[in-house]
């Protein structure tokens, strides 16, 4: 079987190679693909090709898909946790280096200067650039996961005090982080104690403008705001405000808007905190892998819609179904496998919010009991999608 991958925004060539010979990349089926492969390329307001079941997003977030709109569809929504986090990982540490001597402003101040006697200018004027070194620093980490965990252990050992506020901080990421890094339990502790910030979360409604006007209240006069997660966990007006206050010295910002721009203390960078030749392979390569295994296997891995479901495939036939989260969904596909006289081999079932993902292996060789079956859980209302794959014979 060939299946079918439509990618946008320029996917690394190299990494798609993951997918192998039995994929077919944006060629003449690519109007009503499989799945896509994407980066920065907005599906909101989109209408999902009818034979769409995967999207992949080669990165960590997915603010530019319509995830409840995608579950609705019997869509899974990958992304590619940790691809990208050494990149934004030196990013924010090169971020933090260069405010702390305010290399930004030195740099601007430099090349307004001319005329032959150019060096003696600068020896006159670089003691107001002079700066302070980030060792015996404070850092505070807002978010430890693969990026704010890396951040952490980095400004560790290059002399800084780091403090790291994360409460859904993963057994993973909790094993990585350095055991000097201290860990808060009260986000105000950071916005009180920090002369750096750097913050590593997900756009949420609890998280949106989580650096308001109260947050900047307890911040100490001449924090530096270090920001490449999302634009909107800052409410601007507040930021400029605590700007003309002296409470933030610089802001360094990964998102680019127009009110930011030709602001003083304030650094746009044009989002390119994890585009790095190597962050963009290892995205690809890791979106590459997640298509093609659950596409052949119906396993599915780094789904931010669905749960995580492993289970090897040793039986004849496969069906994966993506159904509504409603009481008795387990024992209803019991009964219809049951009534046709097909034993199960191994049934697993998980949900996430609304909805469900069933792996039902069936110890069954015979094609028409397993298509029957097929149509009878297409015409079921619960069950969103159904999917056939041919395992062992």
């Amino acid at each position: 079987m060939v299946y079918s991958v439509k990618t946008f925004n320029n996917i690394n060539q190299i990494g798609l190679k993951e997918l192998g010979n039995q994929f077919q990349i944006d060629g003449d089926k690519s109007d009503n693909p499989d799945a896509y492969i994407i980066r920065s390329q907005n599906l909101h307001g989109e209408t999902f090709p009818e034979n769409l079941k995967a999207i992949a997003r080669a990165g960590a977030g997915t603010n530019n898909i319509p995830i409840d709109a995608a579950s609705a569809a019997g869509i899974v929504v990958f992304n590619t946790p940790g691809a990208n986090a050494n990149a934004v990982k030196e990013a924010v540490i090169t971020s933090i280096l260069l405010s702390a001597r305010d290399y930004f402003a030195a740099t601007n101040w430099a090349s307004t200067l001319s005329g032959a006697d150019v060096p003696k200018q600068i020896e006159a004027g670089k003691s107001q650039f002079a700066g302070t070194e980030i060792s015996g620093k404070t850092l505070g980490v807002i978010g430890l996961g693969a990026i704010g965990a890396r951040i952490a252990n980095d400004a560790r050992r290059l002399g800084m005090n780091v403090l790291g506020y994360d409460p859904y901080v993963s057994i993973e990421a909790a094993w990585s982080i350095s055991s000097h890094v201290k860990r808060v339990n009260d986000l105000k502790e950071i916005f009180s104690s920090c002369d750096y910030i750097t913050v590593h979360v997900p756009l949420t409604p609890d998280t949106k403008e989580t650096f308001n006007a109260e947050a900047f209240a307890l911040m100490q006069k001449g924090t530096t705001l270090i920001n490449f997660a999302r634009a909107e966990l800052v409410d601007n007006e507040a930021l400029f405000e605590a700007i003309e206050a002296g409470v933030i010295k610089r802001y360094v910002t990964d998102f680019g808007t127009e009110e930011l721009l030709n602001k003083k203390g304030i650094t746009v960078f044009p989002h390119v905190g994890g585009s790095t030749e190597e962050a963009e392979l290892n995205c690809a390569i890791m979106a590459s892998q997640t298509i093609r295994r659950f596409l052949e296997t119906g396993e599915i891995t780094n789904s931010v819609n669905f749960p995580n479901m492993h289970q090897v495939l040793d039986a004849p036939y496969r069906i994966t179904l993506i159904n509504k989260n409603v009481p008795n969904i387990v024992a209803a596909i019991s009964t219809a496998v049951s009534d046709l006289d097909i034993n199960i081999a191994n049934i697993l079932n998980r949900s996430k919010g609304d909805f469900a993902y069933t792996i039902l292996d069936l110890d069954e060789t015979d094609k028409s009991k397993i298509d029957q079956l097929v149509q009878l859980f297409d015409s079921s209302e619960p069950i969103v999608k159904v999917r056939l794959i041919t395992g062992k014979k």
